[in-house]
């Protein structure tokens, strides 16, 4: 990706244990041997990635009969909190996928992850830009390798678009007015998944940080939004419920409210013609899909042209547990994992475009760098981007938006006041884990 802002990320240090036996130190370092084991790896993701990543595993495991991976994944809902136990109890695997906003949680001393830059002779690091290998630094300790750089984008049915006599939006103006012409057929130009935590609010942010040129969350952790910002980024939200170009809070959540909007049926038969979606993880969209096939659509400007306030972010890491057993054997892994050809093959763009140069071209070469998540990238690199903050993404900050959200589509307060109520506790939040 062009254009990236570098980073040093802040952030809680945990202790963990590894899945292997035979050593006994809780803190091993690098010993240039690889040793009989059996190591844990965990992800979260789509179908799509789990498929592909358990296709990566078997061809591991069959070439190294005596480090065996066992696999552990799921979905997004509730990972982060299911890792967060395992940290505390000291029960996570030895090799995790982790989020970006994981470095400000769980690492706040750089020693939250074992140092990957003690294991250089196990993992190719001259495959990285170093823009790249700085997004998984916290005071300067490499506790994370960024497996690719991706951003949210717009995605859309072109089947149901036909149906309808649409043209994908390329203006604000544009999409708030396909709310009408799609209303009058019960369907839906876009919806935002109210399960993948700050989608709604992310889409507003992009809309407020086109018109003003501030970025809502610094990198360093300050709220970069003015109060009135906020009001204009929830009256923009409410303005496109108000306009049928999304559907309410109420109508997107199901009965126990866990539906994910790629499981949803309005999704899958088409009725919901659009989705906000990370360049990286769309592929479970595209799977799930029965009617018609996703596109990656224009990224909305404003009326006179101006396209900048998209962003762009690691779309994950892989780290190494901060005291496992194994840490040879560990980043042997996560180096095949990251860089060898015929591992990139068979994962193929299910993470995002490889930050690998290896595995970039490998995929290249093979023909397999297509698809929405390269099409994303594309349009992404024509853009002024800027770099999320770790900060925006907290499991924390993610409440604040989505209360906001909720109590605005519900009706249950103005605008003003719910833009008085997450300005404070943005504020208030930052300031108390920045101490």
């Amino acid at each position: 990706m062009k254009k990236i802002i570098l980073l040093t990320a802040a952030a809680g240090c945990l202790t963990s244990l590894s899945a292997c036996g035979g050593k006994t130190s809780q803190v091993t370092a690098p010993d240039g041997t690889l040793d009989k084991c059996t190591l844990r790896f965990s992800w979260w993701g789509g179908d799509d990635r789990h498929e592909a990543t358990l296709d990566a595993i078997e061809l591991w495991n069959k070439r190294n009969p005596d480090i065996t991976i066992e696999a552990e994944y799921g979905g997004w809902d509730g990972w982060t909190e299911k890792v967060t136990t395992q940290l505390s109890g000291g029960t996570e695997p030895d090799i995790m996928q982790i989020n970006y906003d994981w470095l400000v949680s769980f690492s706040q001393d750089g020693k939250g992850f074992y140092d990957l830059s003690q294991l250089g002779e196990r993992i190719d690091l001259s495959q990285y830009d170093r823009e790249i290998l700085q997004f998984g630094e916290v005071n300067g300790i490499l506790n994370g390798i960024t497996v690719s750089v991706s951003g949210r984008g717009l995605f859309y049915n072109s089947d149901t678009y036909k149906q309808i006599g649409a043209e994908y939006p390329h203006t604000w103006s544009d999409l708030l007015a396909l709310g009408e012409k799609f209303g009058s057929e019960g369907f839906y130009p876009l919806d935002l998944d109210a399960q993948s935590g700050g989608t709604a609010w992310y889409l507003a942010v992009v809309y407020i940080q086109q018109q003003t040129g501030r970025q809502f969350i610094t990198l360093d952790g300050e709220l970069g939004f003015t109060e009135v910002d906020i009001k204009a980024a929830l009256d923009f939200y409410k303005e496109l419920e108000d306009n049928h170009v999304i559907r309410t809070v109420d109508t997107r959540t199901d009965e126990d409210g866990t539906a994910a909007l790629y499981q949803s049926p309005e999704f899958i038969n088409g009725r919901i013609a659009g989705v906000l979606e990370w360049g990286s993880s769309v592929g479970k969209y595209e799977m799930s899909l029965s009617e018609g096939k996703l596109e990656a659509g224009p990224l909305l400007s404003d009326d006179s042209g101006n396209n900048t306030g998209w962003m762009i972010k690691p779309s994950l890491l892989y780290a190494i547990s901060a005291n496992t057993q194994y840490p040879d054997e560990a980043a042997e892994f996560m180096n095949f994992m990251l860089s060898d050809g015929e591992a990139a093959k068979l994962l193929g763009t299910s993470r995002g475009i490889p930050a690998s140069k290896t595995a970039e071209k490998s995929l290249e070469e093979s023909g397999l760098l297509t698809g929405l998540a390269q099409e994303n990238d594309e349009l992404l690199e024509q853009l002024d981007t800027m770099t999320i903050s770790p900060y925006m993404e907290l499991a924390q900050m993610k409440g604040f938006y989505n209360t906001a959200i909720e109590k605005i589509s519900y009706n249950a307060v103005d605008t003003a006041d719910a833009a008085h109520e997450m300005y404070v506790s943005i504020i208030d939040y930052l300031e108390r884990i920045k101490k």
